[in-house]
């Protein structure tokens, strides 16, 4: 694409392709890594939380964004938690990138809230999840949520971006699948 950011990360995003084909799993890394590190360059991150993360592309491209912020991902699967460690490795930003392992609902009460930003890519988002990434952002953060185009649960999450009175929200792309929202 004409005017598109380089993306440092675009093999791990294709390797995360390719392992997801091979093992049919549930590892789909981001579209817009570059994206993810402007966003979180723009919000002045110093601690962000991701939900998802696969085999570690989109951490990857937090951290280089923000280059002053903590990241903490979450994964359940300990294969994609190992392979993502060794790409965090790889890239020497695994003094700067914790993957926790675990389930979401496990983890996150576990964490200390005043993120600035947290981004939502684990499956279909759910109303009870979005209420503890709220919880966890800082008034002000910015909440990235992937897959509100997904139906189900992702309906109401998105309604409850787009109410005005919790969140300032707008979507990314023209299939809905992506909002940028600020804690109000």
């Amino acid at each position: 694409m004409a005017g598109a950011a380089p993306d440092p990360f675009a093999k791990i995003r294709a390797a995360t392709d390719a392992h997801r084909a091979q093992h049919r799993c549930g590892a789909h890394p981001y579209d817009n890594g570059p994206l993810l590190a402007a966003l979180a360059a723009a919000a002045d991150a110093r601690r962000i939380l991701e939900l998802g993360t696969a085999l570690g592309y989109t951490a990857l491209s937090f951290a280089s964004g923000a280059r002053d912020a903590t990241v903490d991902t979450i994964e359940r699967d300990p294969e994609h938690v190992q392979l993502a460690r060794d790409n965090i490795a790889a890239a020497a930003l695994d003094h700067r990138i914790t993957v926790h392992e675990g389930d979401f609902a496990a983890i996150l009460p576990t964490l200390d809230p005043g993120y600035d930003v947290a981004f939502f890519d684990g499956q279909t988002p759910t109303p009870a999840l979005h209420k503890t990434l709220r919880g966890l952002l800082r008034t002000g953060g910015t909440l990235i949520t992937a897959n509100l185009n997904h139906g189900g649960t992702a309906d109401a999450v998105r309604k409850a971006l787009f109410d005005g009175k919790s969140w300032r929200s707008a979507l990314v792309d023209e299939e809905g699948e992506t909002a940028i929202s600020v804690k109000l």
